[in-house]
């Protein structure tokens, strides 16, 4: 485990050292964050606050990977190039998240909107598509481990429909529970973390090497996120780490337990699909507005139930580290 960990010490080092640069030159440009109207009326506090935070992390994860691939090309034996894919993931839906930030950021309305979702979205897809489709053909990768099963299960062509939902659904299943100083980044660092044990268990160091060089990262973007945050990740950096986290589950074999490593994710996603539904629903077949939370996604409920911002980041935290440590388990079992 030397090497994965020098690696994230790296990364944390060489990102931490630009954060305060790179939030002056977010200031000095007005890359401000705006707040959504209907949210906690406590948020509007935090109206201005730099976002695109997510360069912080990809930048050094994107290029120490690169550097050391280059170094490959040379003869050393540093990376494998499968973490190329990962790098891949990262890198595009951060250009992706970026622009949504950006068209947020640009528009004049008082909606805090970004890019459309009916643009978005098949954008999304289309990565997702040549991320799986790289895997499959290119990596050789079609397979489920399930916990207590000794071999994996080859699924076949089954598996490119898959890990399109995966790694667009973790995309978007992380975007949501960016809302709370310090609550994405923290949670995505322990399951970045919980995946890497498992891929240098599994013997594949270099993704191991990945995993945690983005832990690293991303451990240095919360020394500015932390509660009050200086920055935020905003979609820069929420959609480039959970279509990453998505293909790194991909990667190992053992994306079922995704939805356990990653049950905060998975449950902030839910909340908001429960809270779409029910409202939908009810109002058609009942005549009356029914939601089953005060507001989603599920920490904003917590938030307006009494919960202090930093209580609810901290207590998702403890969550997460349990499922990550549940996870672990499964993969060992």
């Amino acid at each position: 485990m030397s090497y994965p960990l020098t690696l994230a010490a790296l990364a944390f080092f060489l990102a931490v050292i630009w954060g305060d640069p790179l939030i002056r030159l977010l200031k000095r440009y007005q890359m401000g964050k705006r707040i959504r109207m209907e949210g906690p009326q406590s948020h509007l506090s935090k109206a201005g606050t730099p976002t695109m935070g997510g360069i912080l992390f990809i930048a050094p994860v994107v290029l120490i990977n690169l550097g050391l691939n280059f170094a490959n090309l040379l003869g050393f034996t540093l990376i494998g190039e499968s973490v190329l894919v990962p790098v891949f993931a990262m890198l595009s839906f951060g250009i992706l998240g970026f622009l949504d930030d950006l068209a947020g950021i640009l528009r004049k309305r008082g909606d805090a909107q970004g890019l459309l979702a009916r643009s978005k979205f098949p954008i999304q897809v289309l990565l997702a598509l040549i991320l799986a489709g790289v895997m499959f053909w290119r990596l050789d990768i079609h397979s489920i481990a399930i916990p207590t099963v000794p071999q994996r299960i080859d699924i076949g062509l089954w598996w490119l429909p898959i890990a399109i939902f995966i790694i667009v659904g973790t995309a978007n299943a992380v975007n949501l529970t960016d809302g709370l100083d310090g609550l994405a980044g923290s949670l995505a660092a322990v399951s970045f973390a919980s995946y890497g044990l498992i891929a240098y268990l599994q013997g594949q160091v270099w993704l191991a090497a990945f995993a945690f060089t983005t832990v690293g990262a991303l451990f240095a973007f919360l020394w500015f996120n932390v509660f009050p945050a200086e920055l935020f990740m905003g979609d820069t950096g929420s959609l480039a780490l959970g279509a990453t986290l998505g293909v790194v589950s991909l990667m190992t074999g053992q994306w079922l337990l995704l939805a356990v490593i990653g049950l905060p994710f998975v449950a902030e996603a839910l909340s908001v699909i429960l809270q779409v539904a029910s409202a939908k629903l009810s109002r058609r077949f009942l005549g009356r507005d029914i939601r089953p939370f005060k507001m989603s996604p599920l920490h904003h409920h917590f938030e307006l139930s009494g919960w202090a911002e930093n209580h609810v980041t901290q207590r998702f935290f403890i969550i997460g580290i349990i499922s990550g440590m549940i996870g672990i388990a499964l993969a060992l079992a």
